[in-house]
């Protein structure tokens, strides 16, 4: 689910959609079976026994040691482009540690008989053109299969998400693309055209400096006050500027927030919000810009490639709990989680790529910060993903299942289909993966949602699938629940270019370098692949 680049398929179907206004028939919402029998599932997430002691502490002091040139705490995308980094660039003896069992951070994924599924990030959409790092790894992990003679990319196409792409549920029919048309009054279409065009221009502003307004990776973004002052301001207080009032066009824009940044018109920065819509300008030989890379397994396909090129001293089930400094090394404790043995690791220096809230309990020592809670400006948010093995996903009116299925008016973003990739045929059954982003991360909202069961979690799920689907709950055979209790950071007003971010990111004592996507305040992949890159840059230099 992302932005899209739709003015063309906008304009084409909103007269359409005008008609619809006397067309469209009642709404397939339903009310719920009086017999609500659970499907079966489980509950899954990110290691509780490992939150458990990084949140309680540990004291042992470890009595084996090993001394090893560069360790990276973390092996979640940031972690893996790190060490894929420094051992392109001659570090041969690069160490990663990881907490869980198998590395990918967020972008993890699972597999049944049917098909491999995302836990997590499931697209990159196509990265832009002055993006050479990416480009490169695409090319190494045959992604990119070459460039034609004016030098754009050439995409390998099965990994191109395939036909139908996406479409909405809205006023009882599934409409083609995203962006509301269907049954969609003249005045709100209007508003609709207006935001697309202005986006559009957004896309190609650049400031006083030269440099692209919106760009991806964000550091490349202009300086230039008139564009980073939007950061002061909230995404809906800059809407109610432009007199962008439309329900329809705030629900499209606020899906869009809650897609990429788990939060509210309320809570998200203008900057960006807009950067949302503005910030990618990807050119191919054979992919119009709007299309995404994907795969059954979601981002965990890339997390793999990089894998592959991290080197061979990768530890999962590594708790790291005391990062310090001892005779001008760096010393790294960390205790296995499948044997409970600790050891101490003395490095000549690391990359931390954790969250800020691990960061801020391994560090508390050195940057004499409180080890309890966050610090104020970074905040996260909630994620529930679920994936649903049913029998067949009901048709309903309109578009055909498509990748990205959205419910207009939902609390969810939807769901995907797990299958779409499949050259196979038509499965015997189908797998779909749900995700509802949980804009409340206050304490008492985090705590809420860690309370849940997956029965709770399930039913939530299956009722707002029922808004499009009243039916599903005779399809489903299994639905399984994973919880992100930290999935994001958010981007809120005066984070992305205030001091906060920028001191974060800075090299400790010359040893240890940051990585993470929190550093840029945007948790996609691209963000993440560059700020691996950037530690790794800093350490080398």
């Amino acid at each position: 689910m992302r932005e899209r680049e739709e003015r063309r398929r906008f304009l084409k179907k909103s007269a359409l959609a005008i008609g619809a206004l006397a067309l469209a028939g009642p709404s397939l919402v339903s009310c719920v079976a009086e017999t609500k029998k659970a499907p079966a599932g489980r509950l899954f997430g990110p290691s509780f026994k490992a939150g458990h002691l990084l949140r309680t502490g540990i004291t042992t002091l470890p009595s084996i040691t090993e001394e090893v040139d560069i360790v990276v705490i973390g092996g979640g995308i940031s972690g893996l482009s790190a060490a894929r980094w420094l051992r392109k660039n001659g570090a041969t003896q690069v160490c990663l540690l990881e907490l869980e069992d198998r590395t990918g951070g967020n972008s993890q994924s699972g597999k049944n008989e049917h098909s491999a599924f995302p836990w997590g990030a499931h697209y990159l959409p196509l990265p832009n053109n002055n993006n050479q790092d990416l480009l490169d790894f695409l090319a190494e992990a045959k992604v990119i299969t070459g460039f034609d003679e004016s030098g754009l990319p050439v995409y390998n196409e099965y990994h191109l998400n395939f036909d139908p792409e996406e479409r909405l549920f809205i006023n009882g029919f599934w409409q083609e693309g995203l962006i509301p048309t269907w049954g969609v009054p003249p005045a709100d279409l209007k508003q609709i055209e207006w935001f697309v065009a202005l986006m559009d221009e957004m896309k190609k502003a650049k400031g006083a400096d030269g440099r692209y307004a919106f760009d991806i990776p964000l550091d490349n973004s202009s300086t230039d006050a008139s564009f980073r002052n939007l950061d002061a301001l909230t995404m809906q207080e800059w809407m109610v500027q432009q007199n962008f009032t439309s329900l329809y066009l705030r629900w499209y824009v606020e899906y869009c927030c809650l897609d990429d940044f788990g939060a509210t018109l309320e809570q998200t920065s203008a900057w960006a919000g807009i950067h949302y819509f503005a910030g990618r300008k990807a050119k191919a030989a054979n992919s119009d810009a709007d299309r995404v890379l994907t795969w059954p397994e979601g981002n965990h396909w890339l997390a793999e490639r990089l894998r592959e090129q991290a080197g061979p001293d990768i530890r999962t089930g590594s708790l790291v709990y005391y990062v310090g400094f001892s005779h001008g090394k760096v010393i790294i404790d960390y205790l296995n989680l499948h044997n409970d043995q600790t050891k101490r690791l003395i490095a000549q220096k690391c990359v931390m790529a954790t969250p800020q809230f691990v960061r801020e309990k391994l560090l508390k020592d050195l940057l004499q910060v409180s080890p309890t809670g966050n610090k104020k400006p970074f905040a996260y948010a909630p994620w529930v993903v679920a994936n649903l093995t049913v029998k067949q996903v009901p048709q309903g009116k309109g578009t055909a299942l498509s990748w990205d299925n959205v419910i207009y008016g939902s609390q969810s973003l939807g769901y995907v289909n797990a299958q779409q990739q499949s050259v196979e045929g038509f499965p015997k059954k189908q797998v779909i993966t749900f995700y509802l982003p949980l804009p409340d991360s206050s304490a008492a909202g985090r705590q809420a949602v860690f309370m849940k069961k997956q029965d709770q979690w399930a039913e939530q799920v299956l009722q707002e699938l029922e808004k499009a689907h009243p039916t599903i709950r005779e399809e489903v055979e299994e639905l399984n629940v994973w919880v992100w209790g930290h999935g994001m950071i958010k981007p809120v007003p005066g984070f992305l270019w205030g001091e906060d971010r920028k001191k974060e990111g800075a090299l400790l004592e010359g040893k240890i370098a940051f990585a993470h996507s929190d550093l840029s305040g945007i948790s996609i992949f691209e963000e993440a692949f560059y700020q691996g890159i950037k530690a790794a840059q800093q350490l080398l230099s």
